[in-house]
C-alpha cells in the first residue's frame, strides 16, 4: 500500500492518519520522538506493510511483476493498490475523492514542522502536484513511477509499469478487489491494538 491507502486505513483519527502517513520515514525507535498517538499510527503501517507484504493475492499481484521489474514488483504493485483505491474510491467511501485528499494535505500540512526532514521535502511535492488525486488516473501512476525510476540508483523499469498496468489491467483491478476488503478488515481488528 501507498500514501492513500495508508492515509484512508487510518479512519478519522488525524494524529493517527499522520503517523501512518509518515511511516516510511521513520525509522526504528525514532518512534518514540511522538505522541502516543502517531506512534500508533505509525506500528499501524508497520503491521499493514507486513499483513499486505505477506498475502497472497499481494503475491500473486508481484509475482506478475517480478519477471520484468524485479525488486521494485512489491513498489509497483503498491501503487498499482494505490490507483484502484483512488479510481474506485466511492466504493470504499462516502466523500468523494478531491474532498478527501485536500482534508488530508490540510492535516499533514497542519503538522508540517514535526514531519522528518525527507517527508517534509516529499510532501511538499505531492501537495503541489497533487500526487494522491492523480493516482486514480494511469497517467498519474505514470508520472509517480517515473519520478521513482529516476531516483532509483540503477535502472528499475519503473517508468514502463503504467503500460504492464493497461495492458493487464482487470487481472490486476481483480487482485485489489479481491484483497483490499480483508486489508480493511484486518486494520478494523489491529488498529487498537497497536
Amino acid at each position: 500500500m501507498n500514501f492513500l491507502a495508508h492515509a484512508f486505513l487510518s479512519g478519522d483519527d488525524p494524529e493517527l492518519l499522520l503517523g501512518n502517513f509518515i511511516a516510511d520515514s521513520v525509522k526504528g525507535k525514532k518512534v518514540e520522538l511522538y505522541t502516543p498517538a502517531v506512534a500508533q499510527g505509525i506500528r499501524l503501517h508497520r503491521l499493514i506493510d507486513t499483513y499486505t507484504d505477506t498475502h497472497r493475492i499481494v503475491g500473486e499481484t508481484k509475482a506478475r511483476l517480478r519477471p520484468r521489474y524485479r525488486k521494485f514488483a512489491p513498489v509497483i504493485a503498491d501503487m498499482y493498490y494505490d490507483h484502484f483505491l483512488a479510481s474506485r474510491f466511492e466504493k470504499y467511501s462516502t466523500e468523494p475523492l478531491e474532498t478527501y485528499t485536500q482534508r488530508v494535505y490540510a492535516l499533514v500540512q497542519k503538522y508540517y514542522d514535526i514531519l522528518p526532514e525527507r517527508m517534509q521535502y516529499t510532501f511538499t511535492h505531492m501537495r503541489e502536484h497533487d500526487w494522491l488525486t492523480g493516482y486514480a488516473q494511469i497517467e498519474g501512476i505514470h508520472r509517480a513511477l517515473t519520478g521513482m525510476s529516476r531516483r532509483a540508483s540503477f535502472t528499475s523499469g519503473m517508468e514502463t509499469a503504467a503500460v504492464e498496468l493497461k495492458e493487464n489491467y482487470d487481472l490486476y483491478a481483480a487482485d485489489f478487489e479481491a484483497f483490499f476488503p480483508e486489508l480493511i478488515d484486518y486494520v478494523e481488528v489491529v488498529r487498537q491494538s497497536c
